[in-house]
């Protein structure tokens, strides 16, 4: 089935192990991963003639170039090739799914056609990953590969990356969420990858901070220092050194805090401690911005800062802008920005752009800066030195911000592959999987502490022929500690897969496979709760999944329960602004029997600053006066086998048919009556049943005299004369 394309060995014996076992395949950048999953995919379709063949990569662009990769060296009809993304719509896809037989698609689009049973796995004999160090936490990677493994017929997976992770637990993490069995790594010295590696060079190049900009990193350092004193002298913070602060510390040490003030502790340290916390996470950005971007960026972050201190409520940011030391580097660096001091970095890479344009007018240049403001001054900077054809290369818009479309993004990449222009500024969208077939230099503007990342960066170049990596480095600032942190990670990564290849001791996933003969209970959700993942957990437990546009309740598990859903600071945030009462009051008109569902494990009276009373108060009506009942749960996974198990029941007393919609309870001999009642002008629900608590039935309230309605308690003589006037009046 393949043409124009003759397999490299490392390949072939790649495509050895992947053809018996689901396979970790980690490549350097531009070996030919794609080509490895069509090798497989020709080896499936022969064993599987009539299956499907599923890829999926994290972007529009990744999913357009394996699909001209496949139309270049298979033989197959182009028809038979489909592309899922976000702008195809859910029924197009669905009918896709009928007629294609090799799908390419982003995974959450796929995610949910999963859940809305849009497309089948079973007939998915090949499930490929690219970019499979993606496969952590939630991404919807791991729900893909587990409701795969789950359902398919004749299951295999092969995942791809240049760099699966840098320690043992992340390695270990990937594999495991996506069912690997075996890993095929090459680093780029075994000899049969050596022939087809480009020898690429890299050269760091060190600057110095300007005198006036070391007077700045000073006030921020004594910033610092002193709250970093505070939280010393509170027992928060353990440490001797306090000249240094570190980003992922002051999180986990601001998670720990609201962990202890979710729990009711009301010590108010803690609550003083996360506040200085916030404090010093925004004067750690301050400082990342001074010492590897350059002063405007550091001075629009500042301006910022102050503005929302005037304007805003947040206690931190208020702190932080009356403190003296944040006055100061603010006054300097609008100092320096009026100037136009630029940073050294700037002026080397402005130096080098120029020396090597000079040098070769047709050549290649990709430039890496990780924040978006920045890289577009450093693009407009380029743009002023002659033959400098540059376009800056960012991800889709974000407020305010500038952005490219997914469409503009494919358009500049063809007019740098066809040498419109000879440079792009990229932020981290440059860094994954593009294919561009020769670029000359990848300059760092910025070291970066993640090996994945840094590994995507230099992957750029080197390709076709020698390239060259040049890294940008400030003395003596966190670029320093970035530089060797990406080291020493990156050789850690390959001596872990190296271990895991010799010996794969991988905790074994095991999934429970779908009996397809059992009836799967129904449940009906709201299609905006996809994200909430409790969908995903109610799938694995095997249920039955029917997205709609609910109009009353999240969940609705039989023609007389509906659910409504809510997290702990949902709960609390809707019992303040008013909007609880009246989806209760939805809830209890629809269905007979109604619950609300709380999920999390926050404590429901330190959410936020709301008298406990309080929200009893609204508790108890709409356990007492509304009947509903409250249920918490700790997590999703414990909210699906809730509904799971309330539907299961529900559906063997009553019917496993029900409708979502138009579901709304009949009335009982009491509510019919209190509905009568309530009806009388002023009266309302309720003063209907103290009526009827009075007189017995609606007759004879309706047959009372002006004295007997007046003594009954909130009837004055005025109700009780409209009461009348209304029983009374004759057309």
């Amino acid at each position: 089935m393949i043409k124009d394309f003759t397999p490299r060995l490392y390949q072939e014996t790649i495509l050895g192990t992947a053809a018996t076992k689901n396979t970790l395949v980690v490549l350097p950048t531009g070996m030919g991963k794609t080509n490895v999953f069509l090798m497989l995919t020709s080896h499936r379709l022969e064993m599987f003639p009539n299956s499907k063949i599923l890829l999926l990569g994290p972007t529009k662009p990744l999913i357009e170039q394996y699909h001209s990769v496949f139309l270049k060296h298979l033989e197959i009809e182009p028809e038979k090739l489909a592309i899922f993304t976000g702008l195809v719509s859910p029924e197009k896809r669905g009918e896709l799914w009928k007629t294609a037989q090799i799908i390419f698609s982003t995974p959450q689009g796929l995610e949910n056609d999963i859940i809305s049973g849009r497309i089948d796995l079973r007939e998915v004999s090949l499930l490929g990953f690219d970019e499979a160090h993606r496969a952590v936490g939630d991404y919807a990677y791991v729900f893909v590969a587990k409701q795969y493994m789950k359902f398919a017929r004749f299951p295999r997976i092969i995942a791809m990356t240049a760099s699966p992770g840098s320690d043992l637990e992340k390695i270990k993490e990937v594999s495991n969420n996506l069912f690997i069995e075996a890993i095929e790594s090459r680093s780029g010295e075994e000899a049969d990858v050596k022939p087809y590696i480009k020898d690429t060079t890299t050269e760091w190049i060190e600057v110095n901070l300007t005198p006036q900009m070391l007077k700045i990193k000073q006030f921020l350092e004594k910033f610092t220092i002193d709250r970093m004193e505070k939280l010393k002298q509170w027992g928060i913070l353990q440490r001797k050194e306090l000249r240094t602060v570190n980003k992922t510390d002051l999180l986990a040490l601001q998670a720990q805090l609201r962990g202890r003030a979710g729990s009711g502790e009301k010590d108010f340290v803690i609550w003083n401690g996360i506040s200085v916390l916030a404090e010093l996470m925004k004067i750690s950005h301050a400082s990342e911005l001074l010492e590897t971007q350059g002063v405007k960026a550091l001075h629009q972050y500042l301006v910022k800062l102050n503005e929302e201190g005037q304007s805003g409520k947040t206690k931190a940011v208020k702190n932080i802008v009356r403190d003296a030391d944040y006055r100061s580097a603010l006054y300097l660096s609008e100092q320096l920005y009026n100037e136009g001091t630029q940073h050294p970095k700037l002026v080397e890479l402005l130096h080098i752009v120029d020396k090597e344009i000079k040098k070769n007018p047709d050549l290649k240049m990709l430039i890496f800066n990780q924040y978006r403001d920045n890289a577009l001054n450093v693009q407009q900077e380029i743009e002023k030195i002659p033959g400098v054809r540059s376009q800056l290369f960012v991800g889709q818009m974000k407020k305010g911000e500038t952005g490219l479309s997914q469409k503009e993004q494919k358009e500049m990449l063809d007019k740098f592959r066809s040498g419109e222009y000879n440079i792009l500024v990229a932020t981290s969208i440059g860094e994954e999987g593009l294919d561009i077939p020769r670029v000359d230099i990848v300059l760092f503007y910025e070291p970066i502490p993640s090996a994945i990342r840094h590994i995507q960066r230099r992957g750029r170049t080197g390709r076709q022929e020698e390239g060259r990596v040049i890294i940008l480095v400030t003395k003596n600032t966190r670029d320093e500690g970035y530089k060797w942190s990406a080291h020493h990670k990156e050789k850690r990564m390959h001596k872990t897969i190296q271990g895991l290849q010799k010996t794969m001791t991988l905790e074994k996933k095991e999934v429970e496979l779908t009996d397809f003969t059992t009836e799967k209970p129904l449940i009906y959700a709201d299609h905006r709760e996809k994200a909430s993942g409790v969908i995903k957990e109610l799938l694995n437990l095997g249920t039955e999944i029917r997205l709609e546009q609910l109009q009353v309740a999240d969940y609705i598990l039989s023609g007389r329960v509906g659910v409504e859903f809510k997290t702990v600071e949902d709960f609390v945030n809707s019992l303040v602004d008013g909007r609880l009462m009246s989806q209760i009051k939805e809830l209890r008109e629809n269905f007979s029997r109604p619950i609300v569902l709380i999920e999390g494990e926050h404590d429901i009276y330190t959410v936020r600053n709301v008298h406990p009373n309080a929200i009893r108060g609204m508790i108890s009506t709409i356990i007492v006066s509304y009947g509903v009942p409250l249920i918490q749960t700790k997590n999703a996974k414990e909210s699906a086998a809730l509904l799971r198990v309330i539907a299961k029941r529900e559906q063997e007393e009553t019917t496993r048919e029900f409708q979502p919609h138009g579901s709304k309870k009949p009335m009982s001999m009491k509510e019919s009556s209190e509905y009568i009642v309530s009806a009388f002008p002023g009266v309302g629900i309720n003063l209907a049943r103290p009526l009827l608590k009075e007189f017995g039935s609606v007759k004879k309230v309706v047959n009372a005299t002006l004295d007997e309605l007046q003594k009954v308690e909130k009837i004055g003589p005025n109700k009780a004369k409209q009461i009348r006037d209304v029983l009374d009046y004759e057309d």
